[in-house]
């Protein structure tokens, strides 16, 4: 038997994966340089990894392995050893929370930190979710939602006028009436309404929880992500008692203030209580008040109210993403409300989607053939409303419910029906209040049209009322045994070809390992993630690979017969993690996952080194990659004291930076980026997303489901899709989402102008052109920029090359 094999049952003897890996600790792969750099600066190292990567693997890999609870044996350390070397090598990237994350402490963690990709059914849960770091999607149809905050309590707010962060003096006061939206941004500290911030705090806080006349509620709000969202849950499970005749106290006294370090986040700066209390004031004024008098009487709209405010603040917090999806029913009546609450209601905070099926599609070409059926007409309102509105502003989406994996096996219906509120119950966080209304939505769920929804990527089908997916990258190219810039593209002897494949499914194979030991830690959804073992391992820098590793450009992919060799192999790897899952699902003792594949946005982890995300065509051949820091300047131009300190470094060193209007408190910078497949010699081969038609792409996303996600147990591809409006109008919009949305799961479809005509007050990815480029990077003071991104590079790429 090889090292490490095992005797499965049947007889049936199993090598132990990762064997091309070898079990000898493999140099560390370096990251790339600028921007990579600065996300592993921002999001995975720590302090004891001195920016070393494989320091990173070695504390990932014992972290993860620590999950079996068991002392190692042989095998376990073999494989533990293999599994940093693919993590180090930057074969198998897993994803941004375990890199951020993992240790070995992992098996003492909760779950919620290390999963990317959740739902949520309640308020509460979601708001918990989103404290943890996950992106959570919530469905709001109306089948779903069963709190009227008509119901809730009158809600009081107090803070200890002790507390550091109640404002006592001038500066504080300015500071505050700012933040809460009473003074303007450029408002100056000598100049603003002293009496009218005072009088303010007046009205919205109570100095004394004593002074509340008897029967009221009093409930002291921990400072932990646990008691932020305990105190919703008591709001929401109130609201839905219908204890509008009572009185809630909240006392946000005992949480840490502003800028105190968070232990579990790598010690960034806390947002303090003020925050929360923001998100408390918004929902009594914009929820609970017009849900009274009549003005909001729609309870799924004011679900999406408090969900948006709540989100508010963990956003602006810093430390957190705060990523939804908001999802509804092609069929409710709200719908067409719902289409415009993004451009109408200013509720920005979620990718919002509408959830359709085969009815729907056929329903929009029988009404466009003349159909004046009830349901048909409904169907092409909706299509027309949603494009309208897309057209303008990108959303909302479309998403095949009907063709989601658990909607379309129907596993999603065989989830069963709780009563004592153990679907939402770790050892960190234990429904008290909410049990019987995650009852009445479980019952509700049953019954519903579409019991799945996405996370807010889209990647992962998850149950409504709550679910989970861990989630990893590998990355092909970075499994070539040597410098895949030394390959001439496509041509290979047999042997590295083999050596190469051979690595890529071991990353694979430790890949799908790695996520299902992730499945045992302790989860607020631990009922869920034991029913369905959810997992999704998805390539990443797809094109660079095809091109090394095949010599094949996009257009080359799109050539079924001439690219045979490309798709055979992402098959045969897919069918390796359905087998390897089974086989360690068995192994475990552990339920076959649900699903195994998927396509993630692979945002963090492709920057490290410098890969195109996921399946996405690169976006551009040279760009500035801006990227959002907390923090923002006095009135003497210093950095606030609780500004990332990383704002400063990265000024001093001649980066571009720039304070943020729309997102108060928050700063850019940008990083000159040049990808890596620019420096791969593709020449004129290599073909940008602006570049290829929505057809040819459309073509690529099918080809991808067929051969990696496949016809069972995979997820969907998280893929955007730009149509541009300088090339297509409306109408032909409109054919395009006709023609070929409904041939793929899901695909965001995102109507752009050209960069300059948005009119954003920044972009993500700037295209700039090359000459400003050069110029950007002649004033940053980084040798490490410079050596990445030698411009003789940018140079050969086009088509002058030096050499």
């Amino acid at each position: 038997m090889h090292a490490g094999a095992l005797r499965a049952s049947k007889g049936v003897v199993r090598p132990l994966p990762g064997g091309a890996f070898g079990e000898a600790k493999l140099p560390p792969r370096a990251l790339d340089a600028g921007m990579g750099l600065a996300v592993a600066r921002r999001t995975v190292f720590r302090p004891e990894d001195r920016e070393c990567f494989g320091r990173v693997a070695d504390r990932v890999a014992e972290g993860n392995m620590s999950l079996l609870g068991r002392p190692l044996g042989a095998r376990e350390v073999a494989e533990r050893a293999r599994l940093r070397n693919a993590i180090a090598t930057g074969a198998l990237i897993t994803s941004g929370r375990h890199l951020q994350h993992g240790d070995a402490q992992q098996a003492t963690r909760n779950m919620e930190v290390f999963t990317n990709c959740a739902t949520a059914i309640a308020s509460f849960a979601k708001f918990y979710l989103l404290l943890n770091g996950s992106g959570v999607g919530r469905a709001y149809d109306d089948a779903l939602v069963a709190v009227d905050w008509a119901g809730a309590p009158d809600v009081l707010l107090h803070l200890s006028p002790e507390h550091p962060d109640y404002p006592q003096d001038r500066a504080a006061l300015h500071r505050f009436g700012v933040e809460f939206g009473l003074l303007p941004w450029d408002s100056s500290v000598a100049a603003f309404d002293e009496a009218a911030v005072r009088g303010f705090l007046a009205r919205e806080l109570i100095l004394d929880p004593a002074s509340v006349p008897e029967g009221a509620i009093h409930h002291a709000v921990e400072d932990s992500r646990e008691g932020w969202a305990k105190a919703i849950e008591r709001l929401e499970s109130l609201a839905f008692a219908g204890a509008s005749d009572r009185r809630l106290v909240l006392d946000f006294s005992a949480i840490r203030p502003r800028g105190a370090p968070i232990g579990g986040m790598q010690g960034r700066p806390a947002s303090g209580p003020l925050s929360l209390m923001r998100a408390f004031m918004a929902i009594r004024r914009e929820v609970i008040a017009p849900a009274r008098d009549g003005r909001l009487a729609e309870p799924w709209e004011q679900a999406m109210l408090v969900d948006h405010h709540l989100s508010v603040e963990v956003q602006v917090g810093g430390a957190r993403r705060a990523a939804r999806m908001a999802t509804k029913n092609w069929r409710d009546p709200g719908i067409l409300r719902f289409i415009r609450a993004k451009s109408e209601g200013g509720l920005w905070t979620a990718n919002n989607s509408v959830m359709v099926d085969r009815a729907f599609w056929r329903g929009v070409q029988a009404a466009r053939a003349g159909s004046a059926r009830a349901e048909d007409r409904h169907a092409l309102a909706v299509f027309e409303e949603a494009t309208r509105c897309a057209f303008v502003n990108g959303e909302p989406g479309f998403i095949n419910g009907d063709m989601l994996e658990d909607h379309r096996t129907g596993r999603a219906r065989e989830k069963p029906v709780h009563h004592d509120g153990r679907d939402v119950r770790s050892a960190r966080y234990r429904v008290e209040h909410a049990a019987g209304l995650l009852a009445d939505l479980s019952a509700r769920a049953a019954e519903a049209h579409f019991p799945c929804t996405t996370n807010p990527c889209g990647e992962i089908v998850l149950h409504v009322t709550g679910g989970y997916c861990v989630i990893a990258d590998f990355a092909p190219l970075l499994a070539c045994p040597m410098d895949p810039a030394s390959v001439i593209p496509g041509v290979l002897d047999d042997a590295t070809a083999a050596e190469w494949d051979a690595r890529v499914e071991d990353s694979v194979r430790l890949g799908v390992r790695f996520l299902m030991r992730a499945n045992s830690m302790d989860a607020l959804y631990a009922e869920e993630v034991r029913r369905t073992n959810r997992m999704g391992i998805g390539p990443t820098g797809l094109h660079e690979w095809a091109w090394a590793r095949f010599g094949l450009g996009f257009d080359d992919l799109l050539d079924e017969e001439r690219s045979a060799p490309f798709w055979e192999a992402l098959a045969r790897f897919s069918e390796a993690a359905k087998d390897e899952a089974d086989a360690y699902a068995e192994e475990l003792g552990r339920v076959r996952p649900f699903t195994v594949t998927t396509v993630k946005p692979a945002g963090t982890t492709s920057k490290l080194f410098g890969l195109t995300e996921g399946a996405h065509l690169p976006a551009r051949r040279q760009y500035l990659r801006w990227v959002q820091f907390k923090g923002t300047r006095n009135e003497a131009g210093a950095w606030h004291a609780d500004a990332d300190p990383l704002l400063a470094d990265y000024e001093a060193r001649g980066y571009p930076v720039r304070e943020l209007r729309s997102f108060p408190g928050m700063s850019v910078v940008g990083f000159p980026t040049l990808p890596l497949i620019q420096r791969l010699g593709l020449g004129d081969r290599l073909k940008t997303a602006p570049e290829a038609s929505p057809e040819d792409q459309y073509r690529w996303l099918s080809l991808m489901e067929r051969h990696w996600i496949g016809a069972e147990r995979g997820n969907q591809i998280s893929y955007t899709l730009k149509v541009y409006t300088d090339r297509h109008d409306l109408e032909a919009f409109r054919d395009i989402l006709l023609t070929h949305q409904p041939q793929v799961r899901c695909c965001a479809v995102l109507p752009s102008a050209p960069d300059a005509a948005l009119g954003y007050e920044y972009l993500p990815e700037e295209e700039v052109a090359e000459d400003t480029f050069q110029a950007i990077v002649a004033a940053i003071r980084d040798p490490a920029l410079h050596e990445a991104l030698d411009l003789a590079h940018l140079a050969c790429a086009n088509g002058v090359c030096p050499i």
